[in-house]
């Protein structure tokens, strides 16, 4: 299958659009440089958890803008003098700057949609989806419209650019799920983070492997009692119990005929 993410950009590109700076240099790269694009600081502090958070979606969410914005990261423990001067009384403080400017803002960690919303309220169309969420979404549709050997392709891609990427494990785990290669699913998930294991998608990728194993053990056992219901037709036991088991496989028509 033709590869669909590229690969990843220049490096040096990629530092010149997030980078760390300080009070000595804020002027050069926040409000001079701002005259040319707009600038995005992050103020943040190493024991900061929200900041943690935040920090990983906004570089992600800058880098895909593709130049349209940059990214200044502050740590206000080492430049106290600039925190107090911007007063900034809670943190992650993020303000976005135009023309040597403050021109919007905002206090917290937010979700990565609101993010996206903030940078192209700044940067306009050039903030639009990275590769990977147009390869998501393309392989969201493949396994809605059952197509799962498409839908693996492109969740493997994903996990090429970035092996931790949640959606894209879980999306995996299920598109082998449906493709009877459980095994694999199973090693699919095993690459979840611990602090991960109870996400969503791979809460439903976990139900899906148990789903399909208890139909692969009702199917298993269908043969004999299809024998038994051969010797016996009048083997109501046998009867209820091979559409039961068909109905777990997801032969619904067929166990609706046999009973």
């Amino acid at each position: 299958m033709e590869t669909l993410i590229k690969g990843a950009a220049d490096p040096a590109a990629a530092a010149d659009l997030v980078k760390e700076s300080d009070q000595n240099k804020f002027a050069k790269d926040v409000l001079e440089a701002s005259r040319t694009v707009p600038v995005i600081v992050d103020f943040w502090a190493p024991w900061c958890g929200p900041c943690k958070t935040l920090q990983p979606i906004i570089e992600k969410v800058v880098k895909a803008a593709k130049g349209a914005v940059k990214l200044v990261k502050i740590n206000i423990d080492q430049n106290q003098m600039l925190a107090q001067q911007l007063r900034i009384q809670s943190i992650p403080a993020v303000y976005a700057f135009k023309d040597g400017r403050p021109v919007d803002g905002f206090v917290g960690a937010q979700p990565e949609s609101q993010v996206k919303q903030f940078v192209q309220r700044l940067g306009g169309a050039g903030a639009g989806p990275s590769p990977i969420d147009e390869a998501l979404a393309m392989a969201k549709e493949a396994a809605q419209t059952g197509d799962p050997a498409t839908a693996a392709a492109l969740y493997s891609q994903i996990l090429q650019r970035e092996p931790e990427h949640i959606e894209a494990l879980g999306g995996l785990a299920r598109a082998l799920t449906a493709r009877g290669e459980i095994d694999k699913a199973r090693q699919a998930l095993a690459r979840v983070p611990k602090e991960s294991a109870n996400h969503a998608e791979i809460t439903a990728a976990r139900s899906a492997i148990e789903l399909a194993e208890q139909a692969q053990k009702a199917m298993g056992s269908a043969g004999k009692l299809r024998a038994r219901l051969e010797q016996n037709a009048d083997d109501h036991e046998a009867r209820l119990e091979l559409a039961t088991a068909l109905f777990g496989a997801g032969e619904r028509e067929t166990a609706i005929r046999d009973r």
